[in-house]
């Protein structure tokens, strides 16, 4: 049974960077549409509905931050980020508003390639169960379904991004279990990260925002001073 080929939306104002982009990873066979503006991209990206969108960060009407923020809200889809900006701080806001990877222009193709195969395999991996469907997770009030990728706590739906249920569901997946943060980018990012580790802090920050919402919920994730986090589990009741 031939695999049908994953989707790929180019969004970059640069018209060089974007035909580049996309000539060389439609040699990857991945079916690609491309757009050079944020109205665009959004057009585009309801009717094709891309697995990925490989994203810059300046755009003419909007910036890549409050665009990948948007699709993030409507799908959850994974999102790299495209930038000149070097700034350890730009990196981390486009980690807070949902991206799931980032290259700092100039970038080698070859590299983007290996990125973008990355987080496509979490796409594809990350809801197949081996089984027919994946048990729910139940811990009190909370209840992750891995099948429908859902979060609900006291009956409450909390939205997540992908790699943010990812994240949460593979650390309650082994209550109580202490994962490094290099362990935590292999085990849920797939591949050996080579930027900063600081982005699990900002996805667990992320998590936490979500559903700490009062101080009964305060205690889900727990860092764990000098070595990573853990899933520490509600109390039942």
């Amino acid at each position: 049974m031939t695999e049908t080929p994953a989707k790929l939306l180019v969004v970059d104002d640069d018209p060089p960077i974007r035909n580049l982009v996309f000539r060389y990873l439609s040699q990857q066979e991945y079916e690609i549409r491309s757009a050079e503006d944020g109205r665009t991209a959004l057009e585009i990206f309801e009717r094709f509905k891309p697995d990925l969108v490989i994203l810059d960060v300046n755009l003419p009407d909007t910036t890549g931050y409050e665009l990948c923020k948007t699709m993030q809200a409507r799908t959850g889809v994974y999102v790299l980020m495209l930038t000149s900006l070097s700034d350890e701080g730009d990196k981390m806001k486009a980690f807070s508003q949902g991206a799931d990877d980032y290259l700092t222009k100039p970038f080698s193709v070859s590299e983007l390639a290996m990125r973008v195969r990355a987080i496509l395999k979490r796409v594809r991996i990350a809801p197949v169960a081996e089984e027919p469907s994946q048990p729910k997770l139940k811990f009190g009030a909370v209840e992750i379904d891995p099948d429908l990728r859902e979060l609900s706590i006291a009956g409450e739906a909390i939205v997540l991004t992908a790699l943010e249920f990812n994240l949460l569901h593979f650390l309650a997946s082994h209550p109580g279990k202490v994962w490094t943060r290099q362990e935590l980018l292999q085990r849920v990012w797939d591949y050996d990260y080579v930027g900063d580790h600081r982005v699990v802090d900002v996805h667990i920050g992320q998590i936490r925002k979500k559903i700490d919402t009062n101080a009964s919920r305060s205690s889900f994730i727990q860092t764990v001073r000098g070595v990573g986090y853990r899933f520490n589990p509600p109390e039942e009741g």
